[in-house]
């Protein structure tokens, strides 16, 4: 079986990798099941501590255009990996465990909500964040829409609708993210952050997580399940298709 996501464990602290750098980490269902694999461990292991990553040049490019342009359906794949990618969301978010994302290059579409599920998000000042959604013809999934609660309303909608990029700088003024630091510097940041949440009280921090995640929200569940049926259906339609065929083949797309 091809190796998606590495998992580690150590003194408290699980670190979840994402390994496919040499393509970007693009998230499909094989890709998709092993990170919810490896947070359910995490979880079984008592870590007090999850931190996020990945290899190579990017964070995330997002969903796996090709998986979506070679499926006999794409409306149920979609809706299949949306739920699956939901659910490790969901799983970050309700944990006990502090969750740490490690963001050194870009994270693209799902691959942006994936990073700012985090707790503490820590970038490197190469980092960019895009929701690319728009570009091929989708909207957003992944928890795209909860970035509101971060980022605020206007911020996200020009973020979704015009595909800019956000830099790290941008998302620290912003609020998303905690630390911005140099990239040869970021390994040395995280082992510091992960030093200081391990050395305070668990029952603390899980509280404190709760509290606040609770009073910035109702609950997460109802926007994901409206994000997977939105992504379901247009990638299913005739806008969606062409908006990935489009970037595949490396050319505007021509939406009807």
């Amino acid at each position: 079986m091809t190796t998606y996501v590495d998992y580690s464990f150590a003194e408290g602290a699980a670190r979840i990798t994402l390994v496919e750098g040499d393509r970007g980490n693009p998230v499909h269902q094989p890709m998709a099941e092993q990170l919810l694999a490896a947070v359910l461990r995490a979880k079984a292991d008592g870590a007090r501590v999850v931190v996020l990553a990945a290899e190579g040049r990017f964070f995330s490019v997002g969903g796996d255009l090709s998986a979506f342009a070679d499926a006999d359906d794409t409306s149920a794949l979609l809706l299949e990996l949306a739920e699956g990618a939901h659910r490790v969301i969901t799983e970050l978010v309700r944990g006990e465990a502090i969750v740490v994302s490690v963001v050194h290059g870009t994270a693209a579409g799902i691959g942006f909500p994936l990073a700012a599920a985090a707790d503490i998000v820590l970038a490197a000042d190469t980092a960019k964040f895009s929701l690319a959604y728009a570009r091929v013809g989708l909207s957003p999934d992944g928890g795209g829409s909860l970035l509101v609660h971060s980022l605020g309303l206007h911020r996200v909608l020009r973020l979704a609708l015009l595909g800019d990029l956000l830099t790290a700088q941008e998302a620290a003024d912003a609020g998303l993210v905690a630390r911005v630091v140099a990239a040869d510097e970021l390994s040395a940041a995280v082992d510091e952050v992960v030093a200081t949440l391990l050395a305070g009280s668990p029952q603390a921090f899980a509280a404190t997580k709760r509290l606040v995640r609770d009073a910035a929200d109702s609950g997460p569940e109802a926007a994901l399940r409206r994000e997977s049926q939105s992504i379901s259906a247009l990638g299913g339609s005739p806008n969606g298709q062409e908006g990935i065929a489009a970037f595949l083949e490396k050319r505007p797309p021509k939406f009807s």
